[in-house]
């Protein structure tokens, strides 16, 4: 008999049908001549009922001392259970063993408790368990969301380097690569410059790739490589990017409550402070969010940036991400436009989660007057010679443009609850962890 394969994610449109399904064993529970064997294909699990009276006593000798995350393709009836996982369970009918893992060396994340250490030692095969699947899922719907909402609304994806010449903002947060000849080239901590010399050619752009920060940052917000979305609009002001960010936002958190509850709830996720994540966001000035700080009991004074727990102190009492703008120019990066009426502000706006998950969102106007951008490149020590192209974009049809960055780890972080934003990524890369 010929037995269709399926997926378990698909398996109820395959009720009372006799399938295979390939995967590998999540666990199994035996009771004297019937044996439950737990299966997983990466998108679900399912059930099997082996019962020895209807099998070859050898195939159910097999089935019963299988070991954990053997690999295996079960054969049998699909049918209704809703006390399995997935409301489907298969009657077992065969089973073929692609290899089974050995007793004298088994698995090695069992049911027990291990400790983190252990769990990112073993990162490669933690990947396999429902907590870890979960937040993968959830970070693929992200990245979906986010994609399908800039490609309706007019932006065209270009990508840009990994390798460059030049930092966005000084290279002390920069790896340095070793290229041929002898020069020296960076990994990108952003693609915005890039960006915007792609903005002035399609209008409104978007960069989404891997980035690359040097910080020797052990918080639980930080990782050495992450993915960033970056849209850059020509023609574009501070009160755009609010406006795009505040869009985004909202269409993926809904993108996620709508595909993704089955994973949210799998975290155990809070999943009604997410549904409240809708528009307007509440909007305060630096100047306003400084006061409030301080009225907080936090030390911070007016020209320096937020710390972690100024971000977490300032959304106190809030339901949805705040946008604070207008932070002064001494903390923010060279390329960024100065308010016309107060100079020492510049024009950018960070968006910060509420729930402790910090900023999300980065970004702002850009310079477009050529002898400003000359005088910040100065300012901030950075050769000319390593910007030429950039400068050639406000000699050639320079307009305000203006976009923002969004780490897809914390804003993954975010969506599922997570204390740590190693969670979020399948291979993270920390201060001290290179592998796996």
């Amino acid at each position: 008999m010929s037995y269709p394969r399926i997926r378990i994610e698909d398996a109820g449109r395959h009720a009372g049908e006799s399938v295979e399904i390939a995967g590998w064993l999540y666990n199994l529970r035996k009771s004297g001549k019937i044996a439950f064997p737990l299966l997983r294909d990466g998108t679900g699990i399912m059930q099997g009922v082996a019962v020895k009276a209807n099998l070859d006593e050898a195939l159910f000798d097999t089935i019963k001392n299988l070991t954990q995350e053997s690999s295996v393709i079960l054969r049998g009836k699909i049918r209704a259970e809703q006390r399995a996982p997935g409301g489907f369970e298969m009657d077992v009918e065969g089973a073929e063993v692609i290899q089974r893992v050995p007793e004298s060396d088994p698995y090695p994340i069992t049911p027990k408790e291990h400790g983190t250490d252990f769990l990112m030692d073993h990162r490669h095969l933690w990947l396999r368990s429902k907590r870890q699947h979960a937040v993968v899922r959830i970070r693929h719907e992200v990245i979906r969301a986010v994609r399908d909402y800039l490609d309706s609304n007019g932006f065209t994806l270009v990508d840009t380097p990994i390798f460059t010449p030049a930092a966005c903002e000084g290279t002390t947060t920069l790896f340095e690569v070793d290229y041929f000849e002898d020069e020296k080239v960076y990994l990108t901590q952003s693609g915005q410059l890039y960006n915007e010399a792609d903005a002035m050619a399609f209008g409104k752009v978007y960069c989404f790739g891997p980035t690359f920060r040097a910080e020797k940052s052990k918080t639980r917000r930080h990782l050495t490589e992450f993915w960033m979305v970056e849209p850059e609009m020509a023609y574009a002001t501070l009160e755009d990017v609010k406006q795009l960010a505040e869009g985004l936002i909202v269409y993926v958190v809904g993108r996620v409550l709508d595909n993704r509850r089955h994973e949210l709830e799998a975290l155990e996720r809070d999943i009604s402070k997410l549904e409240t994540i809708q528009a307007p966001f509440p909007r305060m000035s630096y100047d306003d969010a400084v006061k409030i700080l301080e009225s907080r009991g936090s030390e911070i004074q007016w020209g320096s940036d937020f710390g972690g727990t100024d971000e977490t102190l300032i959304t106190e009492g809030l339901d949805r991400p705040l946008m604070v703008d207008r932070y002064p120019t001494q903390v923010k990066a060279f390329y960024f436009q100065p308010d016309s009426e107060r100079p020492e502000l510049a024009l950018g706006v960070d968006v910060i989660a509420p729930e402790g998950y910090g900023e999300i969102v980065g970004g702002g106007q850009r310079i477009h007057d050529l002898n400003l951008l000359l005088q910040r490149l100065e300012e901030h020590k950075l050769p000319p010679e390593a910007f030429n192209w950039y400068i050639d974009l406000r000699k050639y049809g320079s307009v305000p443009h203006a976009g923002f960055g969004m780490g897809i780890e914390r804003f993954v972080a975010w969506m599922c609850g997570l204390e740590h934003i190693r969670e979020t990524i399948p291979y993270p890369r920390m201060l001290y962890r290179t592998r796996p």
